[in-house]
């Protein structure tokens, strides 16, 4: 985890190092996010060990340098799952022309590649290639790709190459590249925070065809984990029903019921730092779904419904309890009724917002009341995109605030 501060805090880096001339700069970039504080892991691909040895990352890093999927010991216990866990940022650097094409494409071919595919962190890329491969349609399609998914590129510089040529594919130097991870990560409140989100509705059935559910799109929870992210957030997005795309770089499960929501919302909470419950979660569903559908039979048709599992609750109840966000949608007394909600369920923040048939649902905008112990905030109506990054800046505010009173608690292992 890593706190607001006005200098930059230690954080997990998986430094990625690809074939190319450049590798050689990895070191000193290696020895840069060092002196910042910085844990860095050097994975290297094959080709990267043809023009740097092993031994020199393992001397700057102070960590055995790691080259093979296919390592016995390491894949054992699944060592490129453990390295995606561990990381809170990917760094390649140099990323060649074709570790760019591998990864747009999903390769999982090397430890690197594999990695990147199994990391819910941010994954960045400072390119190095001759500038006419960087130009090349493929690798600028690459490229794009990659973009679109939520991997950030740095650079590629333009300048003289080692091939004699000059022009634009230089590998950005050492301290830029540490510099654009530093100041990145103070504009971003959030960066390294592990956050779990729920968005849409849940359906839950009454037989094969039919379900209660409600008329929540999504599009506000989906509009915060997207401000999460460009936060510096790790985010896992647990969604119901909904026809939104998912952000990039967002990991996102999709899941139908109340009772699916719950499971996967406490699978996620092992590390998590931050909960938000912006899901329209069911409060009560039938008591039996029929197996058969449910024919017009008669005027009248009793149902009977029980309560479904309070997913909110039970995770500001943990022991290890992250950061816990509420929404509440409300048709009267909206604080009220909020402030009720937020003592009730032991929450840390909820955000309050009147709901009807010409409110908040299916729009484009709207406007949130946030609410703690000891203060409020309103937020005006505005795009829910606006609103969502409004939203996670105040978060992060009391978020840091509420960290730094409490007891530091024992790391959870993964």
């Amino acid at each position: 985890m890593i706190e607001a501060a006005s200098q930059p805090s230690p954080r997990r880096i998986l430094l990625g190092v690809t074939g190319g001339i450049a590798a050689y700069k990895a070191a000193e970039l290696v020895r840069r996010l060092r002196e910042r504080g910085a844990e860095v892991q050097v994975v290297m691909t094959a080709a990267a060990t043809r023009f740097v040895t092993p031994l020199t990352f393992q001397a700057v890093s102070g960590r055995p340098v790691r080259t093979d999927l296919w390592d016995d010991a390491a894949e054992a216990a699944m060592g490129h799952i453990e390295l995606a866990r561990w990381a809170e940022l990917v760094l390649v650097a140099p990323a060649s022309a074709d570790f760019l094409a591998r990864l747009a494409t999903g390769r999982a071919d090397d430890l690197l590649a594999t990695t990147c595919l199994a990391t819910v962190a941010p994954v960045w890329l400072a390119p190095a290639m001759n500038r006419s491969m960087w130009a090349n349609a493929a690798t600028q399609a690459n490229v794009a790709t990659l973009g679109d998914r939520g991997v950030r590129l740095l650079g590629p510089a333009s300048g003289e190459q080692a091939c004699g040529e000059t022009g634009e594919g230089r590998m950005l130097e050492a301290e830029e590249i540490c510099a654009a991870v530093y100041a990145t990560e103070l504009q971003r409140p959030l960066a390294g925070v592990r956050l779990v989100i729920t968005a849409g509705p849940t359906r839950e059935p009454l037989d094969p065809v039919r379900f209660i559910s409600n008329r929540s799109s999504g599009k506000m929870g989906f509009a915060v984990a997207a401000a999460a992210r460009d936060a510096g957030a790790v985010v896992t997005l647990i969604s119901g029903p909904v026809a939104l795309p998912t952000p990039p770089g967002v990991r996102r499960v999709d899941v139908e019921t109340a009772a699916q929501m719950y499971q996967e919302v406490h699978a996620a909470m092992a590390g998590a730092d931050v909960y938000i419950g912006a899901a329209a979660v069911a409060d009560y569903r039938p008591t039996c779904c029929a197996s058969n559908k449910i024919k017009k039979t008669s005027d009248r048709l009793d149902l009977s419904l029980e309560r479904a599992p309070d997913i909110l609750a039970s995770v500001a109840a943990l022991d290890r309890r992250p950061f816990t966000v509420g929404f509440a949608a409300e048709t009267t007394d909206v604080e009220r009724n909020a402030r009720d909600k937020l003592a009730r369920k032991r929450l840390d923040l909820i955000a309050a917002n009147e709901v009807g048939s010409d409110r908040a649902f299916d729009r484009e905008d709207n406007a949130l009341l946030l609410l703690w112990p000891d203060g409020r905030r309103e937020l005006s109506l505005q795009s829910k995109a606006d609103l969502a990054r409004e939203f996670i800046a105040v978060l992060a505010e009391r978020y840091h605030e509420t960290r730094r009173a409490r007891p530091k608690l024992a790391p959870v292992a993964s």
